[in-house]
């Protein structure tokens, strides 16, 4: 059965191909996906499968139930997009301005469909059922997977799976890892509230872009000599903004920052270590500051047997050259919450596009189109492998 499911598609990549470019140029950003989701029902209509909308906010879950005793395999695909501009020169480029699918999950969205068109194909000898979750709102916390669990939709799944098409890796390879896979994201903002006034006499002033410059370089050192070597953590400063004219020292200045932790005892320890800081240096500025700490999404960690399961998966599609268990990224995702419910696994299609790397989250982002059809064998693969 599995050869047979992979032959059909191989005959639907076309059509896969077409699915991930109409929404690669119709984006819609985290929560507001209304159209996407409308789109992904309409699929299911057409399938003629089960499916429930509106979950946990813009979430659709179809059930297809095979005819044959077995378990429950959910697979999740994201569907939201990010507040880029895209610069690509492509026919398929987006549509609306400063909106586009930067990190591949219009091909996520392209890649469950395929499945679950094939494996209606062959639900009469199908074992167990298949749950398609159709998430919203991975890229923005507190994300779209948490209500959509809170819906009720992983109560009768017995195991779940998911993948990222990921860029970073060549096309052909397969990633995985037992245990910690991505990092906890956090989020962090400061704002410094001095005193303003003409850049001509500062000593009048009480300077945020002095106090927050400095600020900057103490908290680079929380990792670097304050944490065991051992122990994995990042601390990054993403925005600094202050002011708005040459001559001018500006009142307030925000920065804004990332932590990336796998020990939730590092993490509180970042966390409270921030705070210090900020006091100690705004109080040698004699300056005030607002400081707030955001949660994000927890550490994705496989389960190390679902994530085996993944890479013997992966051995049976004839397109993947390498297969490996890697060190831990510590970029985040939102699937960790449904590990936290239910065993399964995490992985990484390769999605590089001739060996020519360009970041996710990039204006110029785009990723093999063929990576979908190893994504998609290889969750094909994994479902049949749980039964």
């Amino acid at each position: 059965m599995r050869d047979i499911l992979f032959a059909e598609l191989d005959a639907l990549f076309d059509e896969m191909v077409k699915t991930r470019r109409f929404l690669h140029q119709y984006p819609e950003l985290s929560f507001h996906e209304t159209k996407t989701s409308a789109f992904i029902q309409e699929q299911y209509q057409l399938l003629d499968i089960p499916y429930r909308a509106n979950v946990g906010g813009n979430g659709v879950i179809a059930t297809l139930a095979g005819k044959k005793p077995g378990k429950t395999v959910a697979l999740r695909a994201d569907f939201d997009a990010l507040p880029i501009q895209d610069e690509k020169e492509v026919a398929y480029k987006s549509k609306h301005a400063n909106v586009m699918h930067a990190c591949g999950h219009d091909g996520h969205t392209a890649t469950l469909l395929a499945i679950a068109k094939v494996l209606k194909q062959h639900q009469h000898e199908l074992p167990g059922n298949v749950v398609f979750i159709h998430q919203h709102a991975e890229e923005l916390a507190p994300g779209g997977a948490k209500p959509m669990i809170e819906s009720g939709l992983l109560d009768n799944v017995d195991v779940v799976y998911g993948t990222h098409l990921w860029t970073s890796t060549p096309y052909g390879v397969v990633e995985s890892a037992r245990g910690n896979f991505m990092a906890a994201a956090d989020r962090f903002i400061i704002d410094i509230k001095g005193t303003g006034g003409h850049g001509a006499i500062p000593h009048q002033t009480k300077d945020p872009i002095v106090a927050a410059s400095d600020l900057v370089t103490q908290l680079q050192q929380i990792v670097s000599r304050r944490i065991d070597p051992l122990e994995t953590a990042v601390l990054s400063i993403g925005k600094f903004h202050a002011g708005n004219a040459y001559n001018v020292i500006p009142s307030t200045a925000t920065i804004e920052g990332t932590v990336r932790t796998f020990n939730p005892d590092i993490q509180q320890f970042i966390r409270e270590e921030i705070g210090k800081i900020t006091q100690g240096v705004c109080t040698a500025h004699e300056i005030a500051y607002d400081y707030d700490y955001l949660y994000g999404y927890p550490p994705v960690v496989n389960h190390a047997a679902n994530a085996e399961k993944v890479i013997a998966a992966a051995q049976h599609v004839k397109s993947v050259e390498k297969v490996e268990m890697v060190s831990p990224s510590m970029t985040g995702e939102d699937f960790s919450y449904y590990l936290q419910h239910k065993p399964g696994a995490f992985f990484f299609t390769g999605a590089q596009i001739n060996n020519g790397f360009v970041p996710h989250h990039h204006p110029m982002f785009d990723f093999d189109e063929r990576a979908m059809l190893i994504a998609a064998k290889t969750l094909v693969a994994v479902t049949l492998e749980e039964q």
